[in-house]
């Protein structure tokens, strides 16, 4: 049986996390409910229970409950997770959110496993290998995907407007992302391509404008954010600063004082101003989300694309004394505008449909690459 000290830290927990309002006398009897249920289950359920790993799954339930992005994090997982933002670490090369007990994929990351399987932006996940994700928590199913290098891994998926449920095999690599990619496209339009929001993403997209500005020719530039999960905030901050002389760029609001901030542009557009598009897609959410509506909203850039994922909220990680971590929604992210990005996302200028291209440079199938370059071209 478990010690009762051990129900009413939990439930402190719960009550502080959860914000409740609720008289002194509620509050212990909720303490007493729960502490009467873990005691009925140690007793009563037909097998028994790893009881720390029960805890572990109340308190993700909790976190879960309020958003598909609050979630718990073991110090296993938490390890893991701190080498992410770096530009390496190993797995399948995907985005994942959970939605309505599913593993929704935000967007698989270019040049990864996933993306070369097939993997799209709003893809669930239904099974991992033999597992059935339903009643997992995101932790979870992030675990059964993690494996050694070099292993297999089978992903049953479902994607809307297609009846069956589609399979994948993919091999698990060592994930090195290489965030920025240029090129020059019919001698005059300078286009750079930003795939991940990494420590140093900012500095190599600085370095490759710098690059492409050699040729005197260049007339107009492509920011292609799309299937871009996102990543750092100050990043993204950066990278808008670099098309913008003055402005807004975003702001947060929260319930703490604290985290309600503006950030604003510096005088200095790297490109001298000239004209540009922003490619985007449904798997462009979060920091990507940030820039291109920054720039739509001061009618810097010309959107194109499909309407994007809709991720805009702030989450903090909160270490803990067992050296996991919770991942907590903070604040919400709000555009020039005064519009918030959260489920409903930043609207193109000119949509258009994406075929099946790979969002290499130049790719003949790439009808939104290939609709900007037109109308860049008058």
């Amino acid at each position: 049986m478990i010690k009762k000290n051990i129900f009413i830290s939990f439930l402190f927990f719960i009550i502080f996390m959860s914000g409740a309002k609720t008289s002194e006398n509620n509050i212990y009897e909720k303490i007493d409910v729960f502490g009467e249920v873990l005691e009925k289950i140690n007793k009563e359920y037909v097998d028994e229970i790893n009881q720390s790993e029960s805890m572990d799954s109340a308190i993700n339930g909790l976190l879960q409950s309020l958003d598909p992005y609050s979630s718990y994090m073991s110090p296993e997982i938490y390890s893991e997770m701190q080498t992410e933002t770096s530009g390496e670490f190993g797995g399948l090369g995907i985005e994942v959110s959970m939605e309505s007990g599913v593993v929704k994929v935000i967007s698989p990351i270019d040049d990864t496993p996933a993306s070369r399987a097939g993997i799209k932006a709003g893809d669930y996940i239904v099974k991992i290998d033999d597992t059935q994700v339903q009643g997992k928590s995101l932790s979870e199913a992030v675990e059964l995907m993690r494996g050694p290098v070099g292993s297999g891994i089978e992903l049953t998926v479902r994607r809307g407007g297609v009846k069956k449920a589609l399979t994948f095999t993919i091999i698990r690599e060592i994930i090195q992302i290489q965030s920025v990619k240029s090129d020059l496209i019919e001698e005059n339009i300078g286009y750079v391509r930003l795939t991940s929001f990494n420590e140093n993403s900012a500095e190599q997209i600085k370095k490759k404008i710098k690059e492409l500005q050699k040729n005197k020719k260049i007339k107009a530039y492509i920011l292609d954010l799309r299937n871009n999960p996102g990543g750092l905030l100050s990043q993204a901050i950066k990278i808008s600063d670099f098309f913008l002389n003055d402005g807004e760029i975003v702001s947060t609001k929260s319930r703490q004082v604290s985290e309600n901030r503006k950030w604003f542009a510096n005088q200095g557009d790297l490109t001298n101003s000239k004209s540009l598009i922003v490619l985007i897609n449904y798997g462009s959410a979060s920091a990507s989300e940030i820039v291109a509506g920054a720039l739509k909203d001061h009618k810097r850039a010309i959107l194109i694309g499909e309407n994007s994922y809709g991720k805009g909220s702030v989450q903090s990680i909160i270490p803990l004394k067992n050296k996991g971590a919770i991942r907590l929604t903070v604040a919400k992210y709000y555009l020039p505008s005064g519009k918030s990005i959260s489920e409903v996302g930043v609207s193109p200028d000119i949509e258009v449909g994406e075929d099946e291209g790979d969002f290499q440079i130049k790719t003949e199938t790439d009808n939104q690459l290939n609709y900007a370059i037109k109308l860049l071209n008058g």
